[in-house]
């Protein structure tokens, strides 16, 4: 049998099996136990947003779209309502005084960037003449709340596998991860990735993708996501101390370029004010959700699937559109303030749960 046709016949198998499993909610099971916070709805709060962008020094100014004149606010004003139990409120002094002396970093893409700095901004608000500090080297950033001992880092990588320039050119390592000792010593870990791994042709970074020192042109994107993520699952495994490190993964952060996608195929995210307000939502589970439910359930220590997908996928409304300064259309990062601070309360609950 030859390879292309191994390789068909594998990638075949493996979609099938990720459709036989959308049921499978371990791992959200891992973090919900009895009161699922991610099924719920979007209300309207007055008392929203959580904190004001202009008086918030960490924003990175692609998320400010009130500066680049973004007009409206209603999309700042909407929290979520999990159906089964309260989502507490966001309290920045506990949290502080909670995790004096600890470390959290956010590990991944712009995405994580994102999320970074709405927790920044929304601990900042809580206390705006207490000493912080921001710096940053290379990949990695961090805010301190010197006052408080509390670290945040960030650091950037696309795919958390790694990306290597070599003489055939630039290469996505499936199964290595270097730069994984930045990562250690962290008392919270939240890692994302999906963002890049669609990206293809000039916008595309890397050249050939390797596994087993095997090199491909190109690979099936679901097939190398998941590839990659098994490898960063062995990673954890093998160096996370449960006793010391909370991990945690961020769900599919979705796109809103595609109108068709909540029934309105001639729209996109630009002009949207409003969530999506069905039940369910049209486009349905990603695959990409798929992928990374199966990889979460095969891990034995604890990671909590931080599963903000579907309450993402309501959020049309919430991007740049074109108010980021950087794209003439951004319809995959978000404003802030607005949905990552949903992520950060999420998070807090959980972490105080």
């Amino acid at each position: 049998m030859g390879l292309p046709l191994v390789h068909a016949l594998f990638l075949t198998l493996f979609l099938l099996c990720l459709q036989t499993k959308a049921e499978d909610f371990g791992a959200t099971r891992k973090l919900a136990g009895t009161c699922n916070l991610f099924s719920g709805k979007w209300v309207y709060d007055a008392s929203n947003p959580l904190y004001d962008p202009s008086t918030c020094p960490f924003i990175d100014p692609q998320f400010n779209c009130q500066k680049h004149g973004r007009s409206d606010k209603l999309y700042q004003k909407y929290r979520w309502m999990p159906f089964s139990c309260p989502l507490p409120r966001f309290n920045g002094l506990n949290f502080l005084q909670r995790y004096s002396g600890k470390k959290i970093m956010f590990v991944g893409d712009s995405l994580s960037l994102n999320q970074f700095n709405s927790l920044a901004c929304m601990l900042h608000a809580w206390v705006p003449k207490s000493r912080s500090t921001f710096s940053q080297r290379d990949a990695l950033s961090k805010v301190a709340f010197e006052d408080y001992g509390l670290e945040l880092y960030l650091y950037r990588t696309a795919y958390l596998v790694d990306l290597d320039r070599e003489k055939v050119g630039r290469v996505l390592k499936l199964d290595s991860i270097k730069n994984g000792d930045s990562w250690m010593g962290m008392d919270v870990l939240v890692f994302n990735t999906w963002h890049w791994w669609t990206h293809t042709g000039s916008s595309q970074p890397w050249d050939y993708v390797q596994v087993n020192n095997k090199l491909f042109k190109d690979m099936n994107r679901f097939l190398a996501y998941y590839k990659g993520l098994t490898t960063w699952a062995k990673w954890v495994q093998r160096n996370v101390n449960p006793a010391k490190t909370k991990v945690f993964f961020l769900g599919i952060s979705p796109v809103h370029y595609q109108g068709k996608d909540w029934n309105r195929p001639t729209k996109s995210c630009m002009g949207e004010t409003q969530p999506f307000f069905g039940l369910k939502y049209p486009a349905g589970t990603p695959m990409a959700w798929r992928v990374v439910s199966k990889v979460l359930n095969k891990i034995t220590k604890p990671v909590y699937f931080l599963d903000v997908t579907t309450l993402s996928q309501y959020r049309k409304d919430a991007h740049p559109e074109g108010y980021s300064g950087v794209m003439a259309v951004d319809c995959s990062h978000w404003c802030l303030p607005g949905l990552p601070d949903t992520w950060n309360e999420l998070l807090s609950a959980v972490l105080s749960g």
